[in-house]
């Protein structure tokens, strides 16, 4: 903030066109669906330029209405791209924890299993299986804690491929036709606009 520079006044003003062109847009919070918690996580891996740490990004719906998201900086640096991606499912579990205590605290009971997708194929193989190699040893504590809550049938891991992930909106930087196709996705719409 204090060695602003002619970039930085770039960004802002691409940012004021965007609200500006975008205005409308708004969030619909569906009232006729099945109540359950389903999240979607990825990871950008070494995407911080200074430190190499990664970021986590990830979008939660309860009933199918966008609920709560985030992006977030790692802790620490991750070795590998599964490591990221556990780090991730770990922090956005939490986050689903959280959201159903919450509910149930106003008396609102989600009986139906959390549910979490991810677009790494390996860390959700290595999330159910329950035998730890030596190279998953640095990120034995995360497995544990997503492998419990596999176990206890209270979460459900799913895949879903790169292109449909959600997520990627908050990690990467994408064409304008893939963040138009992950904004529809969101739940994100335009009630002024002509149908």
């Amino acid at each position: 903030m204090q060695e602003l520079g002619e970039e930085h006044l770039e960004t802002a003003k691409l940012v004021l066109q965007y609200f500006k062109g975008n205005s409308g847009q708004g969030i619909l919070l569906q009232s006729d669906s099945i109540l359950k918690i389903v999240a979607y996580c990825d990871s950008e891996w070494g995407a911080y330029p200074i430190t190499r740490k990664s970021f986590t990004g990830y979008f939660v719906t309860l009933g199918g209405s966008p609920i709560f998201w985030r992006t977030k900086k790692q802790t620490t640096v991750s070795r590998s791209s599964v490591e990221k991606e556990h780090r991730a499912m770990a922090t956005v579990i939490s986050d689903q924890i959280w959201i159903r205590s919450f509910l149930a605290s106003i008396r609102v009971f989600v009986k139906i299993p959390m549910q979490l997708f991810c677009d790494n194929q390996a860390a959700l193989h290595i999330a159910k299986n329950s035998i730890f190699h030596v190279r998953t040893k640095h990120i034995e504590i995360d497995c544990h804690f997503i492998l419990e809550q596999l176990l206890s049938a209270e979460l459900i891991t799913g895949y879903v491929p790169s292109k449909k992930q959600v997520a990627d909106i908050f990690t990467k930087a994408l064409g304008k036709q893939q963040i138009l196709f992950l904004r529809s996705n969101l739940g994100i719409f335009n009630p002024d606009a002509p149908t």
